[in-house]
């Protein structure tokens, strides 16, 4: 009688196939999640390189705030077509314009009272501020020269400023909340104080209107 060699099936090669198959579908499982995951958002830094550079830009005008106390009296003389009493001083330049007028064109001598003739030259320079800086700031500086004492001048030279400023106000028809008033008294003399002639050219009252804006 024949011998049958029938031997069992190995189970160990079954087991292996079930730990692939699992490794498998751990595997899909795992790259189906990533790919269903929200990509992180990124920061483009182009965006704060292009504010940075418009803060930067040549081109760009910044509004300003006046120093009344750094104001140059000394810049060069300027011309306006509305001006045309070669009384007034024109100076002028990209910050600001500066109008000028001799003690003798305002008021008498050691008065703070103007006289009758002021008239005609504060009227053109009213016309000149409301035409070029009607909705600037404006600053009246009332000089003295260096005769009698620093208190005395201080007060001249305000009482002075505030005289303009009111004319101005109450005849030029500008807006006083746009006006202070400074008064130097002897302090920056614009001439020497050695000589008559230059003490003339210090007893003065200059109006200086801003322009707000400076090119950066």
């Amino acid at each position: 009688m024949a011998q049958l060699d029938v031997q069992p099936k190995r189970k160990s090669s079954v087991f292996i196939w079930i730990i692939f198959a699992i490794l498998a579908i751990a595997a899909a499982v795992l790259l189906y999640r990533g790919c269903n995951r929200s990509a992180p958002i990124r920061v483009d830094s182009t965006d704060t390189v292009k504010k940075d550079s418009a803060k930067t830009d040549s081109n760009v005008i910044v509004t300003t705030q006046p120093d009344w106390n750094a104001i140059d009296f000394n810049i060069p003389k300027a011309s306006l077509d509305e001006v045309t009493d070669s009384a007034i001083i024109v100076r002028g330049n990209d910050k600001y314009t500066i109008y000028s007028l001799g003690e003798n064109i305002l008021f008498p001598p050691n008065k703070s009272t103007l006289q009758s003739t002021a008239a005609g030259k504060l009227h053109q320079v009213a016309a000149s501020l409301l035409k070029r800086y009607e909705t600037s700031e404006i600053a009246i500086y009332g000089h003295a020269d260096s005769i009698g004492s620093a208190g005395d001048n201080k007060a001249l030279g305000a009482n002075r400023a505030n005289a303009v400023r009111d004319w101005l106000v109450n005849e030029g028809h500008l807006s006083g909340a746009k006006i202070t008033v400074h008064s130097l008294g002897e302090q920056k003399p614009v001439a020497t104080n050695a000589t008559e002639k230059g003490r003339a050219q210090n007893r003065s009252v200059e109006i200086v209107a801003y322009t707000g804006v400076e090119k950066k």
